[in-house]
């Protein structure tokens, strides 16, 4: 029996065959073939017992699939062809039907005859409503133009005159000679008036003279008012002249504007049959194309499939293996290389001195090394007189020397506070072993615990805790009551105190500068340990009132981009910031040179 792809081409499997009838070997079964999609061709392979069986196999299954596929192209070709033009012949159809219907319409209508009309017809309807206008107007005049009896000669001639000119009548003459009458009885009236009042300054009411004028005056009233009556007659006899002339305007504008609707509607009814008859036009010219075009690619061999090259006997090949296992190796090295980019970007704790001047500037004034305690836990011990520590207490040396020789064209600041970014980078050891190194240096030194939330140096120097600096600023206590000593002379400790709500406004009153004024005059330098610049507000509003800051940034710890935004807190606070000390170098490191001699401290013996 003969086995192969079944009509479609999403076959991916081929049963065995077996070819024992026809003296191949009977064992011969292939494996199934296996389908690569790839973007320009398709690899069969497959495998038995007899490798000439297999190879002749494939190439009869490559030659019975492509003539598969083209029966299956002719028969889905003829059944398009026979859909379109079905489709053809229903449009055809639709086409005749629309033309004889536009035939029709251009027997009864004349298009060229029914433009003109609605032409003419929309210039007489201008004409006509400018007409309705004018006469519109004319009537609001004449309406306005009822003269009154007493009104002067000027005033009652103009109205004359609007009746006379709106007025078409026959008795126009009689019009105009009523209007000089009344005019010129208006004017004799008023002579009279005028004379009567010359008259009347000399002469009694009763005498003569006085007595004619008045009945001459009396007599022209009377002439007035005659002449008025008939000017109101004229206007009234205007007004329904002209009402009737409008009238007869509006039943003539609305005829044209039946005529030009019914015209219009003419022509939009042809132009709606035209754009149908193109519409099924241009339809049944692209399905005729269509037709044109699946009649030529049926005749035509469109297979996109070919044989580029016959089944052929294969050697096993590492090739695709060796590759991936290539690929692979390479994408995982570049991969890890990527994380640790990606750990090193988001990761900018400072590692090292060289780092921190590279990414904050050369502003460090000392480096202090990173010492273990003596028994693994707790706070580190401070520094004492005679210290064994020799490469820690000459770290501190050299801060308290960078501290003498840092501004030698200002004044040498006095009151100093240390601070930091955050929490945990070990400025309070730091402030407490600088006090104790320059009271070891001869200066009459006061440490202060500023840290009035969180402050722990009274632990660190076995020291009671109240009073402290908040009963010295609530005036509670003192200043002489705050003070503790111990066994180091010339140093003086002030503790936080009790602890109270919100203690950092303390630092805002006016009663803090007073204090700091006073520990300038009575100690030669005062150490102030505050609270971290990201903990609360306190360390900013002290770096404004002293005389300089030192910024404590931690090896392995501190943020660049912490570091960075805490100091321009203290540059917008217009603080003064002496420089910044490394704490917890890596002295084992070759970088780190200093003081790693101890047969230079050691203690001297008598001879």
């Amino acid at each position: 029996s003969r086995a192969g792809p079944g009509p479609h081409e999403g076959v991916h499997k081929f049963r065995p065959v077996d070819c024992g009838e026809q003296g191949s070997p009977a064992a011969a079964r292939p494996d199934p073939c296996r389908r690569l999609r790839q973007e320009f061709g398709l690899l069969i392979e497959a495998s038995s017992a007899s490798p000439r069986y297999t190879q002749a196999y494939l190439n009869a299954l490559m030659d019975a699939y492509l003539e598969n596929r083209k029966n299956n192209r002719k028969e889905i070709s003829g059944g398009t062809l026979a859909s379109i033009s079905e489709q053809v012949q229903r449009w055809e159809r639709d086409l005749k039907t629309a033309q004889d219907a536009l035939n029709v319409f251009q027997q009864t209508n004349n298009l060229a005859i029914l433009q003109e009309e609605g032409t003419i017809a929309g210039g007489y309807l201008v004409k006509l409503k400018v007409q309705l206008s004018d006469l519109q107007l004319e009537m609001r005049l004449l309406n306005a133009s009822v003269p009154p009896t007493n009104l002067p000669p000027a005033i009652a001639t103009n109205l004359n005159s609007i009746a006379r000119e709106t007025s078409a009548t026959p008795n126009s003459t009689p019009s105009s000679a009523a209007s000089a009458e009344t005019q010129s009885s208006f004017k004799e009236v008023e002579l009279l008036k005028m004379q009567r009042a010359k008259l009347s300054q000399f002469l009694r009411p009763k005498h003569p003279k006085i007595v004619k004028l008045d009945a001459d005056i009396e007599r022209g009233r009377r002439l007035q008012e005659i002449f008025g009556q008939q000017s109101r007659d004229q206007l009234a006899a205007a007004r329904r002249d002209n009402e009737l002339r409008i009238q007869n305007v509006l039943e003539t504008i609305r005829d044209w504007e039946t005529r030009v609707i019914a015209a219009n509607g003419r022509i939009g009814e042809a132009e709606r049959l035209k754009l149908n008859v193109q519409r099924i036009q241009s339809v049944y010219d692209r399905l005729e194309l269509l037709v044109q075009n699946v009649g030529i690619s049926r005749n035509i061999d469109q297979e996109s499939l070919s044989i580029l090259e016959p089944a052929s006997q294969v050697e096993r090949s590492y090739t695709r293996e060796i590759s991936g296992l290539a690929l692979s190796v390479v994408s995982g090295f570049g991969l890890g290389l990527a994380i640790i980019g990606l750990i090193a970007l988001r990761d900018d704790r400072l590692l090292s001195v060289t780092e921190a001047n590279s990414k904050l500037g050369d502003s460090i004034v000392a480096m202090l090394p990173q010492i273990d305690h003596a028994d693994g836990k707790g706070d580190l011990t401070l520094l004492t007189n005679d210290d064994p520590r020799h490469i820690y207490a000459e770290a501190y040396r050299s801060l308290r020397s960078a501290l003498l020789f840092l501004t030698p064209e200002n004044e040498r600041p006095k009151v100093i506070l240390i601070t930091s970014a955050t929490p945990n980078e070990g400025k309070s050891t730091i402030a407490a072993n600088l006090a104790r190194m320059l009271a070891l240096g001869g200066s009459r030194v006061l440490l202060v615990d500023a840290d009035l939330r969180k402050g722990h140096l009274h632990n660190l120097l076995e020291l009671e805790c109240e009073p402290g600096l908040i009963e010295l600023l609530h005036k509670q206590s003192e200043p002489q009551a705050v003070i503790q000593t111990n066994s180091l002379h010339n140093f003086y400790f002030i503790a936080r105190g009790k602890l109270s709500g919100n203690p950092g406004d303390l630092f805002l009153d006016s009663a803090l500068d007073q204090i700091l004024a006073r520990w300038r005059q009575e100690y030669d330098y005062v150490v102030i340990d505050s609270s971290p610049l990201f903990a609360a507000d306190d360390a900013s509003c002290l770096a404004a009132k002293v005389d300089g800051t030192l910024f404590v940034v931690r090896n392995h710890h501190s943020s660049a981009r912490a570091v960075r935004e805490a100091l321009n807190i203290l540059a917008q606070r217009q603080a003064r910031v002496l420089g910044l000390v490394y704490n917890g170098a890596d002295a084992s490191a070759r970088s780190y040179r200093y003081y790693k001699y101890p047969d230079y401290y050691a203690t001297a013996k008598a001879v």
